[in-house]
């Protein structure tokens, strides 16, 4: 990378006069009382960004749009796969649409700093309300729609909220999703008493409500458009619960104020996208990319937003993804890249992206999981344009590692997510806490103080907040991912700390072992977890998904892919285990669900989580297992 570049300069200022670098980032947002320093750092490891500043994050994502003359602007894009439904609001036309709704909510008493959980599809009901709630420094909860009555329970327990939002289900390819059911059983199971619950009913999901439920369209006719309120820019904007959380659930909430300059910085600089220009990111609300980059980000920015409801991969409709970036003009889009491996498999050869104009599309960000070199290849050379890896969490709210395509577009390596953004300080440190060498695998930390827009805290938790992150490396937030740095400072992340497996006294990742894996010409995606061995303690097996139409033997993949894996990593991995499988186990969100198959492997009780796209899946690898 340039030693004086755009990039290197925006990194240095950040890490040496963040102060400066943080106020100055502040001046794209409007303040109702503007910030007069950036950092308040007096009561670590609880930092806040922005004291004394106060602003609204409704205004900033409508309100200041409109009175600048861009309300006639398209804001926001439904676009139904399973209605054939596309409706546009302009900015002027969502923030009538979300005042009234926040008066409906202030008609049922919520208030500055109360909780209101979502448990929306994806419609734009659910970006009205979450919305709705910032207008009145409420607090909003989503919880994604695929989890079940008891989890939604535990999080409704933990936010206690004063009015519930949901709707009368989903829909999905080949079926509707009750969402009636679940919160009523959550609610019953539930120690928490909201005044109301609130429901959009919809025509294709016909199902009773209770009689006490309040009905959306109804509430909407009487209501009075509710004014902005202003709140204090370290206020919480939202709780988000972690996926996959079992037992007491861990809410991250994230400020207004230090998440309003995060992500209209990173817009700029990150996806290259300003006034005007759309994005798509092709992810679920309940979900924090769906926070960040459906709804807030784009807003923020001024820009165009699509709202998809579908899966946009797999049959029958592999070309969605190219229908909606020629439809409306799409210049970012953001995936992860199971569908980019899910899309490949049914489309190999992209004929489908002949039939559509893609042209307005500048750049392809993915994030969620690895990208595999392979699904890289596949997806550069089909597109012809650039495709981003990079790396953040639920927790960090932005990225921490990009290709900064807007501040200064670097060279792309496959496997990279480049380098960390200006902000986040990553370092890589052994299990004693020492800085590792250059190309040296180990524990990814950031340095504290976090930059804004990342987790204040655990909602009501703080000593978990600091045994989660803080307290396995002195002044540093634990990631929980492994992977190294190289000589041009790029970073590579090469999995979860608990996929690293021990090989006769050998630290391996098995991250880097998929990644040879996954190179294959007739692996479509795979997951290698680590079993037993009564000799070596753990040995990588690998279970593969072959490309579509692709035939060859198991025995002939088996032995490519060994030698393979003994070439790139050395026969100290003592790999031989491959099983051809029909699919991988994986959330709605598109995350393989590697620790249920190490519990199945390893014959422990196994916690499936509620989140998982088809349980069916796990039927098929059980019977595997067992062999």
């Amino acid at each position: 990378m340039s030693e004086s570049g755009a990039y290197r300069r925006a990194y240095d200022a950040a890490a040496t006069d963040p102060e400066t670098f943080w106020l100055d980032a502040a001046r794209a947002v409007d303040w109702e009382s503007a910030p007069t320093r950036a950092l308040d750092s007096t009561t670590p490891p609880f930092y806040r960004w922005f004291p004394g500043g106060t602003l609204n994050t409704c205004v900033n994502a409508l309100d200041r749009h409109v009175a600048a003359g861009a309300g006639d602007r398209v804001a926001l894009i439904h676009d139904s796969a399973m209605t054939g439904a596309r409706v546009s609001f302009t900015y002027a036309e969502l923030l009538a649409t979300v005042s009234r709704f926040a008066g409906v909510l202030a008609a049922h008493g919520v208030r500055t700093g109360d909780r209101v959980v979502l448990y929306m599809p994806m419609i734009p009901e659910a970006v009205v309300a979450m919305l709705a709630c910032a207008r009145l420094g409420a607090v909003h909860s989503v919880v994604f729609g695929g989890f079940a009555a008891k989890e939604l329970a535990a999080r409704i327990d933990d936010a206690d909220p004063v009015v519930v939002v949901t709707a009368t289900g989903g829909l999905e390819p080949g079926r509707t999703v009750d969402y009636v059911t679940p919160v009523a059983a959550a609610l019953e199971m539930s120690t928490a008493t909201p005044r109301a619950v609130i429901v959009r009913t919809r025509p294709e999901v016909s199902i009773e409500t209770p009689a006490t439920w309040l009905d959306w369209d109804l509430e909407m006719e009487t209501a009075e458009p509710a004014d902005p309120v202003t709140v204090a820019a370290t206020d919480p904007l939202y709780i988000l619960y972690t996926s996959g959380t079992t037992g007491k659930p861990k809410g991250v909430v994230r400020d207004n104020g230090g998440h309003a300059v995060a992500l209209t910085w990173s817009m700029r600089n990150i996806y290259d996208v300003g006034p005007g220009q759309v994005m798509w990111t092709a992810s679920d609300v309940g979900w924090v990319v769906g926070h960040s980059y459906i709804v807030y980000g784009p807003l923020f920015a001024g820009a165009t937003t699509v709202l998809y409801e579908g899966k946009p991969v797999g049959t029958p409709d592999a070309g969605a993804f190219w229908r909606v970036i020629a439809d409306y003009g799409v210049r970012a889009l953001f995936t992860a890249p199971t569908a980019l491996r899910a899309i490949r498999k049914v489309d190999p050869d992209a004929a489908l992206l002949d039939e559509y104009d893609v042209s307005s599309l500048e750049t392809l960000f993915v994030a969620g999981e690895r990208l595999d070199p392979d699904t890289f290849a596949w997806a550069s050379r089909i597109l012809g344009k650039p495709v981003v890896d990079h790396w953040w969490q639920t927790e960090t709210g932005w990225a921490i590692c990009a290709n900064l395509r807007g501040l200064e577009a670097m060279p792309i390596k496959s496997g990279s997510p480049t380098v960390p953004v200006p902000g986040f300080r990553v370092g890589v440190l052994d299990a004693s806490g020492a800085a590792v060498p250059e190309n040296t695998e180990g524990n990814i930390v950031l340095e504290l103080p976090l930059p804004p827009g990342t987790l204040t805290g655990l909602w009501n938790d703080d000593e978990r907040f600091v045994k989660s992150y803080l307290d396995a490396f002195d002044g540093h937030y634990l990631t929980g991912d492994s992977g190294y740095v190289d000589a041009d400072g790029y970073v590579y992340v090469l999995g979860r700390t608990d996929d690293v497996i021990n090989v006769a006294g050998h630290r391996l990742s098995t991250g880097s072992i998929e990644a040879v894996v996954a190179s294959h010409p007739a692996v479509a995606e795979c997951a290698v977890i680590g079993i037993h061995d009564e000799t070596k303690g753990q040995r990588p097996s690998a279970y593969v998904v072959l490309k579509s139409g692709v035939s060859i033997d198991e025995d002939t993949l088996r032995a490519e892919l060994v030698a393979a894996v003994r070439a790139d990593i050395g026969a100290v991995a003592t790999f031989r285990d491959v099983t051809v499988v029909q699919a991988l186990p994986k959330t709605r969100s598109g995350k393989i669900l590697r620790k249920t198959m190490r519990q199945m492997a390893d014959g422990t009780e196994v916690v499936v989580p509620s989140t998982i796209e088809d349980a069916s899946v796990l039927d098929a690898l059980a019977a595997v297992f067992r062999t």
